[in-house]
């Protein structure tokens, strides 16, 4: 069997060659950085993963987008203090998105453990969405159909 670490790997070769211009591989590297934080993990990592899945999710930000997001984030020159996360971070792990079949299927599984993972993180949402509205402008009332 895999390590974590090892089906992050696999599954994000499968992201990087995704030829879809949302770019699925940030989603990928978001939630797996906040599933797999530690007292160890910079807290700009945890910060920029759960403002990732925060404006994904919430928001319908596709990888792209978020990515562009973490580059404004980036010229902040600042300590980035990360929220307390909860013990269970989602009750699905890159072992399952990585056994969905290739395609839409996995697409659809990468959605979903997104979603999970940010769900079970909603302890952080109000600091994440505070942080997001200052820094970035995103207000915390507006919806994904209200961005389309």
């Amino acid at each position: 069997m895999l390590s974590d670490l090892e089906a992050l790997h696999e599954l994000s070769f499968y992201s990087l060659a995704h030829h879809d211009p949302a770019f699925l591989h940030q989603l990928v590297v978001d939630t797996f950085a906040v599933q797999h934080a530690a007292e160890s993990s910079k807290p700009i990592a945890v910060v920029f993963a759960l403002i990732g899945l925060y404006l994904h999710v919430e928001h319908g930000f596709t990888g792209k987008q978020v990515q562009r997001a973490h580059m404004r984030l980036a010229h902040y020159r600042r300590a980035w203090e990360a929220p307390k996360l909860p013990h269970a971070r989602g009750h699905l792990s890159v072992h399952e998105v990585l056994a969905a079949p290739a395609g839409p299927e996995r697409d659809a599984m990468i959605e979903r453990w997104c979603a999970s993972t940010w769900a079970a993180c909603q302890c952080c949402r109000p600091a994440i969405a505070e942080l997001a509205e200052r820094e970035l402008g995103v207000a915390a009332s507006v919806s994904a159909s209200a961005r389309a």
